[in-house]
């Protein structure tokens, strides 16, 4: 695997080496001691999976405190746009965000540091999204951050009024009016 450091500390896009043939293909998706090596230790505890259609955007959301999570994210099926955005105050690249596709044809992950607001939308019919996590789910610790945020700007590749959100998300709040790391 090939481990792509992006332009925010601790952010990664990780890029599979896959052996294909007549038969399909075959590819390490995870390898603690090569992941350790180049990210460092995250001890993942639960694998979690969602099932989308197109349009349908998930996020942003991140966990404060002690309840923060990393996140090892893929796209077992269809495509997505994944964004990371730095919550980390301290960081001169706070706010900042990195969008990367990930897809069933590109096989790429991407690793989203604790102290990262994350969200993902879905860009063919349907996308199967899977993600290792290094801490449970704490709602009472959980933080949404407005997708359409104006000082995010990020720039989603669907008119607004196809992309279909959450009540909770359809609630979340600007950048200015939540607590970082």
């Amino acid at each position: 695997m090939e481990y792509i450091a992006t332009e925010l500390q601790g952010l990664f896009v990780i890029e599979p080496k896959v052996i294909s043939d007549e038969r399909g293909y075959f590819l390490e998706v995870w390898k603690k001691e090569e992941f350790e090596k180049h990210v460092g230790k995250v001890d993942f505890i639960q694998d979690n999976e969602s099932k989308s259609s197109y349009g349908v955007l998930r996020g942003l959301h991140y966990q404060k405190g002690d309840s923060s999570q990393a996140k090892l994210v893929r796209v077992v099926k269809g495509k997505v746009l994944d964004v990371a955005v730095d919550m980390r105050r301290s960081s001169p690249t706070f706010g900042k965000y990195v969008a990367v596709e990930l897809s069933e044809e590109n096989k790429r992950q991407l690793f989203v540091p604790r102290g990262f607001a994350h969200g993902f939308l879905v860009l063919s019919p349907e996308a199967i999204f899977n993600y290792k996590v290094d801490n449970g789910y704490s709602p009472q610790d959980e933080v949404c951050i407005r997708w359409n945020d104006e000082t995010l700007g990020i720039k989603w590749p669907i008119e607004y009024d196809k992309i279909i959100t959450s009540p909770k998300d359809l609630k979340g709040k600007s950048l200015n009016e939540v607590e970082g790391f």
